[in-house]
Formats: structure tokens, sequence, C-alpha cells
């Protein structure tokens, strides 16, 4: 934001300069400008606009008759020979700054060998960086290096001795400040991320990666979203490594018997397991982690891990080590993993290390310094501009190729921009066909263009990227902002219509063009759990409905054409106390509750039940609109039933979703089995079914 200050001046283009002077400050009057740099050197300003604020501020833009060169240190001074220092904001920006600095190798961090390394940043508008080695460690002597500027803003140093494991940090000057930061490019970082520490991905002990069977497509996903923390922090589970990447897929006699942590999941069989936040976040102390709770969408590094998950935050390798052995064991067991990445904002923009190198160019700004706040933290991040680009798909594919996960989540998507998506897709699927890309895709108010926004309006230029159905979510569930609202599965038949929709993955409605884009879900770490929601929707009905509508519930999502979403503790109605954001609420409310979830085993047990069919069926798990459209079928009864048939092949099935009080006959007009019954209303063959009050019956025709 700019006017805060009595005089300020930034650079905004190659010839262009805008001054703002507080009319408290010589009436904001001046008749005359100029810059000087480093070397003392006078550049005339001429006076091209001069407008007076509604804000008591006295705006002048400036024109240079010269283009100014950029990195060069340029104070500005007034008629009353008061100078500030002129900031490149806008400037950064323009296509002509990509134009003349975007580098395109692949050498920037370091390049580690025993007998040199040598740093590189990109910091076009820097006027001095310097490295800074801890050789005797992060609070040790400093040991000081200039940097030495080259083409396209790269900045390198070389050093010509071992510094395996060495910590350092980089001072900056920029914008006549000087700030430490650390290594962006770097995922090596040091215990809350106060230095970066030299070391090789190449040295580190990974685990022999696991090739899994490819999947036909998206739909033959069953996702089950989970905490590194949250899945370990209750007491008397067994787990000796609470609340670590360790803790989350430890087994031992005690947690096979209890069924926790791992062996729970394991037990449950999801496709794919979709983690929380695991890489740096600002907000939870790693000397100290049970102090602070966070769910960790704070990122501040993208490429490092997060320490409070690690058994030791201050050894840089340890995490990444760590890491790499959950996502071994989860593969182990046939269950691929899934990565939630917060590419929209930042925890701190003034210590984030970017902002440090190249201030503004990798948010969104206005021509006027102001920026962009559609994820309501205040400062989007610009990924349209070529680095910033470049930056956050070479980010996905080192995490890909080191830590060989299988898909990513993307938070508050729609402020993504839609080529970005569309390369990181690409980058993927080079490396792993089958790699999920799917996110948030609402139409956030950011400045992106909203035809560029990568938002479920514009799925259809995202050809391979899904999208979360906040629409499912409000059918199937009820309004998420009006907690007494319900949707279908809660007693609302009057969204009847709707449900049979959703139920085909909204494509026949055209909000997707491909049930392969549908992330059908009614509850995930946002927002009040399915169970706290219905403690309000079905205030008055008995634990024992609701149970049976958690059933149902959990029934249309995995029925669903899509791809199925389950929140964990989702399958034995988790509940936050009925709060709806528990982001830093502590681990009493957002632990899993082993022990809630064996008295709600009936939950848990029809929960498996329905991943099993959803696996064992095809006809569940259609790839594209055309088979949608002549392949099911739906019809209802007495307004109120959903019946849903669908088959592909020999496979064939109909399903009864009954949300009312009242007894229902079909008669099926041939023999069937019936794969599950949550009313137990009928016997295992049958030419008709009784369909019973709350209940889901799913049947395979003969």
């Amino acid at each position: 934001m700019r006017m805060h200050d009595a005089l300020e001046c930034y650079i905004d283009n190659f010839n262009k300069v805008n001054v703002y002077i507080s009319k408290n400050f010589y009436g904001g009057l001046s008749r005359i400008f100029h810059l000087k740099d480093s070397r003392d050197n006078i550049i005339p300003l001429s006076i091209k606009k001069k407008e007076e604020l509604s804000n008591q501020y006295i705006h002048y833009e400036l024109s240079v008759d010269s283009p100014l060169e950029i990195g060069e240190e340029y104070m500005l001074f007034d008629e009353h020979c008061q100078s500030v220092p002129a900031q490149y904001s806008h400037i950064v920006k323009t296509e002509q700054f990509d134009e003349e600095f975007a580098y395109d190798k692949d050498d920037l961090g370091i390049t580690y060998t025993p007998k040199k390394t040598t740093f590189r940043l990109w910091a076009p508008t820097a006027f001095e960086i310097n490295l800074v080695l801890r050789p005797e460690g992060a609070d040790g002597p400093k040991e000081i290096l200039p940097m030495k500027r080259m083409e396209r803003g790269l900045w390198e140093v070389s050093v010509n001795r071992d510094l395996l494991h060495v910590p350092y940090t980089f001072t900056v000057r920029v914008n006549g400040v000087i700030n430490e930061t650390v290594d962006p490019y770097n995922p090596f970082l040091g215990i809350n991320g106060t230095v970066s520490v030299v070391d090789d991905l190449s040295l580190v002990k990974l685990p022999e990666k696991i090739k899994m069977p490819e999947m036909n497509g998206n739909t033959d996903a069953i996702i089950y979203e989970a905490s590194v923390r949250d899945m370990t922090s209750q007491t008397g589970t067994g787990i000796t490594h609470p609340r670590q990447f360790l803790g989350f897929v430890e087994e031992n006699k005690t947690t096979k018997e209890r069924r926790t942590g791992f062996s729970y999941i394991k037990e449950l069989a999801p496709t794919h397991v979709q983690l929380l936040p695991v890489f740096f976040f600002g907000s939870v102390d790693e000397a100290y982690p049970n102090i602070f709770y966070n769910w960790g969408y704070d990122p501040m590094h993208y490429r490092a891990l997060e320490g409070s998950y690690s058994s030791d935050p201050a050894d840089a390798r340890t995490r990444i080590e760590e890491f790499s052995k959950l996502v071994h064991s989860l593969h182990e067991a046939g269950i691929r993993v899934n990565l939630d990445l917060v590419f929209n904002h930042v925890y701190n923009k003034g210590r984030f290390a970017l902002e440090n190198l190249v201030p503004n160019y990798y948010f969104l700004m206005s021509e006027n310094g102001d920026f962009s706040n559609g994820s309501f933290c205040g400062n989007d991040i610009d990924t349209r501009p070529k680095m910033s680009r470049k930056y956050f798909v070479d980010t996905t594919n080192q995490i890909i190729d080191t830590y060989d996960v299988d898909g990513f989540r993307f938070d508050l998507m729609g402020i993504i921009d839609i080529d970005t998506m569309n390369e990181i897709t690409k980058e993927a699927r080079k490396r792993k066909k089958d790699f999920m890309i799917y996110g948030e895709g609402w139409n956030m108010p950011s400045f992106v263009p909203e035809n560029l926004r990568a938002s479920q309006n514009n799925q259809a230029k995202m050809p391979e990227v899904g999208h979360f159905s906040d629409r499912f979510r409000e059918v199937i569930r009820g309004n998420n902002n009006d907690l007494s609202k319900k949707g279908y599965a809660s007693g609302n038949t009057d969204e009847l219509e709707n449900a049979r929709q959703v139920m085909l993955g909204s494509v026949l409605e055209g909000r997707f063009t491909s049930p392969e884009k549908a992330v059908n879900y009614v509850e995930c770490h946002d927002n009040h759990t399915l169970w706290d929601k219905n403690r309000q929707a079905c205030k008055g009905e008995s634990s024992e409905i609701r149970d049976k509508r958690q059933i149902l519930t959990n029934a249309m999502v995995l029925m669903a054409q899509g791809i199925p979403f389950i929140h964990a503790g989702q399958e034995f109605g988790r509940t936050k106390q009925n709060l709806g954001n528990t982001y830093n609420r502590s681990d009493s409310y957002n632990r899993m509750d082993y022990f809630r979830r064996n008295k709600h085993e009936a939950i848990v047990d029809a929960t498996k039940k329905l991943i099993e069919i959803r696996k064992n069926h095809p006809a569940l798990r259609l790839l594209t609109k055309e088979e949608i459209e002549n392949n099911v079928s739906t019809e209802n009864m007495a307004s109120s039933v959903l019946v849903y048939r669908a088959h592909k092949d020999d496979d064939s099935l109909v399903c009864f979703f009954n949300p009312t009080d009242r007894f229902y006959d079909y008669n099926l007009n041939q023999n069937g089995k019936i794969l599950f019954d949550s009313g137990k209303s009928n016997p295992e063959e049958t030419n008709s079914v009784v369909i019973a009050p709350y209940s889901a019956i799913i049947v395979e025709l003969h």
C-alpha cells in the first residue's frame, strides 16, 4: 500500500516514476525532482502529471529521459533537498522486465561438490547480495562473501572447499533496505527456517521407488484427507512418534490391536491419502511443536518440509528422510499420496525469501501499488510472471522427483492462473501418467482477470484438472453457511433433482465436462464436520438416526460418478465440538478420536464396505460424459427416494437412497444380490427390495 510516509517514490516502468508527497510535508509541493544513483550521477525527471488526491497526498507522475539501469540504487530528491529511496515497484510486473531478465536454466540455488559449492540467485533489482556462511553452525561466527552480478539478474559466488552441512543465508540490499533471507530454491532448511543448509538430494538415503499399478482414470481414486498431526496425536494409541512423519506410518503390536494411525488407514483401504500441508509453515515453533497447533496453511518455504513433523527439526536431512519413508510405507500398503499445496499466499510476506530477493514480483499488485487480497490473507501470489511460473512448476517437479508422490491438491486454486495449472499438470503427467491434479476452484476476487483464473468457471480450459464440487456438498449435505439448512441426505427431498444431477458427476447439467473433474465431498478439514452440521440441521433426531444419515451420506459420496473424497473421521461421525474453523484450536479439537471411533463401528464398517464396492465395480467409475449419458439412469419414488442405475460391460448396479422416515418397496424385475443394505431389511438374494428409512441399498444385478 502506498501513501503512508511523507515522501514516497516508486519506479513503475522503465521510464516512469511515481512520487507521493503528504500535504503535511511542505504542503505536498515540489517543482523539481531528480534521481541520484550510487555513483552520484544525477538523473533529471520531468513532471508529466500532478494531481491532488483526496487523502491529503499530492501525486506526481514523472518521466525519465533515458531508461533506468535495473539493479542500480537510486535516491529521489525534491526541491527541498528531501530524499527517499526510489523503490522498484510495478516495473517488475511489466512484460519488458520479463523479456530482459527471465532466466531459463535450472541451476538456481546451490550446486554442491566436495571441492566446490556454487550459489546462484535470481534478483534483478538487487543492488548488492552477500553470501553469509556459518561454518561452526547457525549461531556461530559468520563468513561474509560478496556475490557477483551476472547477466539477466543472476547473482553468483563459488566457494572452493567442502561446505557440506554448512548453514548459510543471504543479505540482500534492494529498495534501500537490507534483508537477510534463506535460499528459496534449497529444500534443506534449518530449524524454524532461519538458515538454509548446504547439501545435495543425491546424498540423502531415500527408499527405492515402488511402481504403483496405473489407474485407468481419476475416478478410480478414493481420497482420504488426513493430517500428519491429527492422525497421531491422541494418547493411548500406541504411537511412539506422535505428531510426526514417523508416527503416521508407525505400526506395532499396540497400533494393530487398537487399530490406530497407519494400521487404521490400511484397514479403511482408500486408494489415496491426501495430507494437509507438509511443507514449511510459519505458525508452529519447530523447537517446541506442541505449544502451537496449526493446520499448516501458512507457507513460508515451498521446497522445504515442515520441521515440527520431524524427529529432529534441527537436522535438515532428517525431515526429508522421514517424509520419504512415509510415502514409501503408504506405497508398500498400496495407498498413494497426494499433497496439499498452498500456492496462493504466504504467512509473512516481509520475511518470505522470494519477496526479499525481488520485491513485488511474486505477488499480485496493481499499477497503483495495491496488493490483491482474494485469499483474504493480504498477499496473493502472482503465478503469471515467467520466473514465478517457473519457480512453482519447478517446485512441483522437484517434489514429485524427490518424494514420488501421486497427486496435488491446490488450496484456493482460483487465485492461480490457468496456464500455470496446465503447465504443472503437463509436467506432472510426464512423470506419472495417472498423477492427480485438483483443487479449490473457487472464483476468488483477486487481481487475476476472471477469464484467466484456474476457477471452476473455467474448468473447460483445464482438461486434466479436477475441482472440489461445492455443488455436491450443498445439495447432499446442505447449505454450508447455515447449519440449520438440510441437504438431500439430511431429509430435504426438495433437493431430489439436484441430487440426481450431482450423483451423475454434474456433467449433464454442464458444471463439469468430465466426471474426472468432479471431486465429490460433504466434509473436509474446513468448516463444520458432517456430524456437527447434522447436529443442527437434524436437531431433534436421535443419535441412532443421525448414525444412519451419516452412512447414507457417505454412501452417496462413494457411489456417485466422479472422485469420492472422505475427510478423516467422517467414517465415524467425527466432531470438532461444533466449531467450524479449528485451524489453530489445539489437538483436543482436531485429533482423531479413536475412542469415539470404537463407539461408532457401524459407520466405520459401512464405509469400509462402500469403499470395497466402489473398487470392485467399474460402473461407478465412468470416465466421460458420454459414458454417463449411455450407462447411467435415475428415477425417483414418491419424489423422495433416488434410484440410481449404473452399468459398464457386464457390471450392473442399482442403488437406492432414502432420506425419509418411510419404508418403500421396489420390484427389480430380475434377480439381484444385495451388496449393501444399511437398513438391513432384505435377504442377500432377491428380486425386490424394501428400502428402510434413512438407508442406502446397493444391488448387483444378475
